[in-house]
């Protein structure tokens, strides 16, 4: 993996956000997809012919993922020090649609639920889970990460991630896994979730510009990662482990990129 060796310097967060901007070059490909291809004879998956490495050249709609120079996850460490305005989540309360799409445990989120990200709006339209993590903390991988994935109206995404490590159960978690379908298929919960619940007490994060963890790996994604991890039972992750063995796209190169961190 390719690292900038800089010492940890503290700037506003305005000029560095400028500076992330004149970094990017976004590729604008379908934001958010699923679904694996249906007409090429080899499917997106995490191991075999369909595993990460081999994601670029399974369709020409894909070759970001091979190509790509801000590609996600990646590994976090402080880069730069700035005062960072917290996401400002708006997230009610429902019964959740818990899917099993063939990749992970997603959860829809009916409309209604929003975030602001530096003065700028998103819906939250979903979100799923990995084993392990897939974003790592100085080389440290935790069993799972979930995803909360919000879409502004010009298309552009803003994702939260939390990490998960193991210790005493998660009561939300729980309320998930109940009707997490075990093969592909959907299942409308009678349950009541608060999505808030799983996100960290301590606010603290990483900010950075990158891309979709899977196909078409779409480089349109401004990344919050939260420092402090939450807990999932042994049980848990075994539970959902039972289901996706291996569901995390390796770390990729930070090239150019800056890591923001409060």
């Amino acid at each position: 993996m390719t690292t900038i060796a800089k010492p940890m310097q503290t700037l506003g967060i305005t000029a560095l956000l400028g500076v992330l901007a004149a970094c990017n070059t976004i590729n604008i490909a379908p934001a958010i997809a699923d679904e694996q291809p249906k007409d090429h004879a080899v499917k997106w998956s995490y191991e075999g012919a369909g595993a990460a490495e081999h994601w670029g050249d399974l369709k020409p709609e894909y070759g970001v993922c091979s190509t790509g120079t801000q590609q996600s996850p990646i590994d976090l460490q402080p880069m730069y020090s700035a005062k960072m305005i917290a996401p400002a989540t708006s997230w009610n309360s429902f019964s959740p649609i818990v899917v099993n799409n063939g990749h992970t445990i997603q959860v829809n989120v009916p409309e209604g639920s929003s975030m602001e990200l530096e003065g700028k709006s998103f819906k939250l339209l979903q979100f799923h889970f990995h084993h392990g993590s897939e974003h790592t903390i100085a080389g440290k991988q935790y069993p799972l990460e979930v995803h909360f994935v919000h879409q502004a109206a010009d298309g552009g995404l803003a994702v939260l991630g939390v990490f998960f490590e193991e210790g005493a159960q998660n009561e939300t978690l729980a309320k998930i896994w109940n009707d997490a379908p075990a093969v592909k298929g959907e299942i409308q919960s009678q349950a009541v979730i608060d999505p808030s619940k799983l996100l960290p007490i301590d606010q603290s994060r990483f900010r950075y510009e990158g891309s979709l963890t899977t196909p078409p790996c779409s480089e349109v994604v401004n990344w919050v990662v939260f420092k402090q991890p939450l807990t999932a039972s042994a049980q848990q992750i075994e539970a959902f482990a039972k289901i996706f063995a291996i569901n995390y796209r390796p770390v990729q190169p930070l090239n150019r990129r800056f890591i923001l961190s409060d």
